[in-house]
């Protein structure tokens, strides 16, 4: 189980729930919040990779909000102040890597719809720092907020659902399509009969358990491979 923390942002502080390996050390990575915010299925995310080895940072983007209703959800996502959160992002970032506890010299960032979303954004944010981003049916619904996709550096693996009515398939394949286009090494995974937000399993309406076990397996699997 990990614990709540404080870390640098850009003059003032943030929070965030740091899940350390068992054996006290591990590559660093970012994990980002659904809409709903920092809630127990993103710290037992942590946990999770955690235990895969991982030292595992989920930013409170929210300032200790969360929800379970869909409408508030959208609310406190289209309300966030998307400047803070970038800095908020970058100060979890520089954290890790001053960590004792972090054994890479790059750091990788994984995260959940809107979190998706934004880990692309810091992928092209800080290419100094994170080589490695897996987005899972990531949205960027915030029109001011599209990336420079030029400047990302890191290798992307991500996972989407084809009825995802947020991010559908034509989408993915066009992104990954530009991805392709400016040289980036970016491999897009489209599920075949699964939602968005297939991987929550909190949401029995949506979870599916086989495409989550593999989607984690492949995760884990390309997170090791490239965070180093």
């Amino acid at each position: 189980m990990g614990d709540m923390v404080e870390f640098a942002s850009n003059g003032s502080t943030a929070q965030g729930y740091l899940a350390v390996p068992p054996k006290g050390s591990g590559p660093g990575l970012i994990v980002i919040q659904e809409w709903w915010g920092l809630v127990p299925h993103i710290r037992d995310v942590c946990d999770r990779y955690s235990a895969a080895g991982f030292v595992a940072l989920a930013p409170d983007l929210y300032g200790g909000t969360t929800t379970t209703e869909p409408d508030e959800a959208g609310k406190l996502m289209m309300a966030m102040n998307l400047d803070q959160a970038a800095k908020d992002l970058s100060g979890a970032v520089d954290y890790l890597l001053a960590s004792d506890a972090v054994t890479s010299t790059g750091i990788g960032v994984t995260g959940f719809c809107m979190g998706g979303g934004l880990a692309l954004v810091l992928a092209t944010q800080r290419p100094d720092a994170i080589v490695a981003c897996a987005p899972f049916y990531g949205v960027i619904p915030w029109e001011h907020a599209q990336p420079d996709w030029s400047k990302m550096t890191a290798a992307v693996h991500g996972h989407f659902a084809e009825n995802d009515g947020m991010f559908n398939p034509a989408k993915v394949r066009e992104l990954e399509r530009r991805l392709h286009e400016l040289g980036k090494e970016a491999t897009f995974v489209i599920h075949p009969d699964v939602d968005h937000a297939f991987f929550n399993d909190t949401r029995e309406d949506v979870y599916h358990r086989e495409t989550a076990e593999r989607a984690w397996g492949e995760t884990v699997e390309f997170l090791r491979a490239n965070v180093t």
